[in-house]
């Protein structure tokens, strides 16, 4: 098999995996919604990729292909059958700042903020999240979204809207309480 005249080799794979790894483990990551659970994911699926690199279809969508992948091997994973409601405070990321004066109230107030909508997100069910994930984080068409979760894409757009929605209703329910 070839892409674009080459070979399907193991440097093939390479240039066509590795600019994809970062987006993998953020996808990951929320998924599993632990580092070490999301970090064990992105291995196990460069390794299956890797195995099964000969059947992918060239002059498809390789990006749309690892997801997939990602996705089966968490939902196949002890992480992706049970549901956890812990929230874990990513120490390394600091949140995004509003241009203008940092002081500690402001810096206190954005901080809040994304805990509350990275609670507000882990909370939704994994066929929620992911369809949300896949389309506001990664950016991804609603066909991809589709190819990605082996879905139609009505039912792609029906998540996302029911994502929304119970997103929106979380946040308001969370900000009543605060």
């Amino acid at each position: 098999m070839e892409v674009a005249g080459e070979r399907l080799t193991a440097a093939t794979f390479e240039e066509l995996a590795m600019p994809l790894f970062d987006q993998l483990y953020n996808f990951a990551q929320w998924l599993a919604q632990d580092r070490t659970e999301a970090e064990d994911l992105v291995q196990e699926t460069y390794a299956k990729a890797l195995k099964g690199f000969s059947s992918f279809q060239p002059g498809t969508n390789f990006r749309a292909w690892m997801y997939r992948i990602l996705r089966n091997t968490f939902l196949t994973s002890r992480t992706g059958l049970k549901v956890s409601a812990t929230v874990e405070l990513d120490s390394d990321e600091s949140p995004e700042l509003s241009a203008g004066p940092e002081t500690p109230e402001t810096i206190l107030i954005e901080h809040s903020q994304h805990q509350l909508l990275q609670a507000a997100v882990e909370s939704l069910p994994v066929q929620f999240r992911e369809v949300l994930l896949l389309c506001e984080v990664e950016e991804m068409s609603y066909q991809e979204i589709a190819e990605t979760l082996s879905i139609p894409m009505g039912t792609v757009m029906s998540r996302l809207s029911r994502a929304r929605k119970a997103l929106r209703e979380s946040l308001q329910r969370r900000l009543v309480k605060a």
